[in-house]
């Protein structure tokens, strides 16, 4: 059996939260480089049978690619029409038997959305049926996107601006009447060269450079957390969670890193500061931050450093900290008493650690031929890639950023 691969890309709201997930499917290593015919299908069925679709996207909805042959098949109909939306694929061609399906589809409550939208009279008869059309950002310059918005916002369709990839593009869309984002914005810092750390978020920062430290100092951390009383309050309820299962109550500091080990606490410490530094942005932020920390330290061991899965996951979870704090990343680590090889890898540069956070990175923008040639380069087994990532995003969702 094939080991799947399944990533997905969060589209947020006007307000930054989630509304739904793009599932994008890869079959296995054996199909890197070339498509094969029942892709479109297998994702649906491989979201009943071999994942869970509750975790791949929580209560958001999924929107899930589907080609002419799937909608043929009926694909759809073994997903429930309030958990997923039928995105059909910029190659499907409205041919009668293709909007009777369509058409079909609408009356059974499921909503449909046009990939890669072109404006144009041979897709026109699709547009009587979509829900949201998808208009990739990259592909129009900045006057013909206004033209669609102009066209299609007052027509009971909902725009989706695809491939956004910095917060002016974000605005502008906005502005033009989208109504949801889906790329990579929400992950980068804006106005670097202006912002100040605000106080409280000094303070976190503060602290994750405590718990980063080679050598732990209760003083300095009791002293930062007085400070910041919200973050000692979630990390102590969050330590006498049911989740940990301690069998005594944490009540200070020092009993938490009696009772966790100076590792653990360092991890949970640094969650929690990363997690309150988060205010004021999207909630995806932290998730993907999560999910890359727990992602890296579980492939540690199969990108032969295994000895280094702290600093792993401290990489993955530093990997946002300039969009949190809107400060150049080389900016915000210089602050941070971090190992050399975790500031190489965020700032670009080369080594092992930069490979397994390429490795992530190609994983989550579905990027299927990267991810197999960092895979062959790090010299690991790709098929361990699906549970490592399934794994991890897991783990994140648990805690519940």
């Amino acid at each position: 059996m094939h080991e799947k691969f399944i990533a997905r890309q969060p589209i947020l709201d006007t307000r930054l939260q989630v509304f739904a997930y793009e599932l994008l499917f890869r079959g296995g290593p054996q199909n890197s480089f070339q498509p094969f015919a029942n892709a479109a299908s297998s994702v649906i069925a491989d979201s009943i049978t071999l994942f869970d679709l509750d975790m791949l996207t929580g209560h958001a909805r999924a929107f899930v690619n589907v080609d002419e042959m799937a909608l043929r098949l009926g694909a759809p109909r073994l997903l429930p029409a309030d958990r997923i939306v039928v995105e059909i694929l910029e190659t499907v061609r409205p041919t009668q038997e293709v909007l009777g399906v369509c058409r079909e589809l609408r009356s059974a409550g499921y909503q449909l959305a046009l990939d890669d939208f072109v404006d144009s009279p041979e897709i026109a008869p699709l547009v009587e049926f979509a829900s949201f059309l998808k208009i990739d950002f990259q592909m129009f310059d900045a006057r013909a996107r206004s033209a669609l918005a102009r066209k299609y916002t007052d027509n009971n369709i909902r725009l989706l601006a695809e491939k956004v990839e910095t917060e002016s593009e974000f605005r502008e869309a906005r502005d033009l009447g989208f109504s949801y984002f889906q790329g990579y914005f929400f992950c980068k810092p804006s106005m670097v060269e202006t912002r100040e750390i605000p106080g409280n978020k000094a303070i976190q920062l503060q602290l994750l450079a405590a718990v980063a430290a080679p050598e732990l100092r209760f003083e300095i951390i009791e002293k930062l957390l007085k400070q910041e009383p919200s973050l000692r309050y979630r990390l102590l309820r969050y330590l006498n969670s049911p989740i940990l299962g301690l069998r005594s109550e944490v009540r200070s500091v020092r009993h938490a890193i009696v009772l966790l080990g100076e590792n653990e606490f360092r991890r949970w410490a640094s969650i929690f500061a990363i997690i309150s530094m988060s205010a004021g942005k999207s909630p995806e932020l932290i998730r993907t931050a999560l999910t890359r920390a727990f992602f890296c330290e579980e492939f540690a061991a199969a990108a032969g450093v295994r000895e280094k899965s702290a600093s792993l996951f401290l990489m993955g979870l530093l990997s946002v900290t300039d969009a949190l704090l809107d400060k150049a990343m080389r900016e915000v680590l210089n602050t941070l008493p971090i190992i050399q090889e975790v500031e190489i890898a965020l700032c670009g540069g080369t080594n092992r650690f930069r490979d397994v956070f390429e490795l992530v990175l190609a994983l989550e923008r579905a990027e299927w031929i990267r991810l197999s040639d960092i895979a062959a380069r790090i010299g690991c087994d790709e098929g361990k890639i699906p549970d490592s990532y399934l794994s991890a995003l897991l783990r994140a969702t648990a805690i519940g950023a």
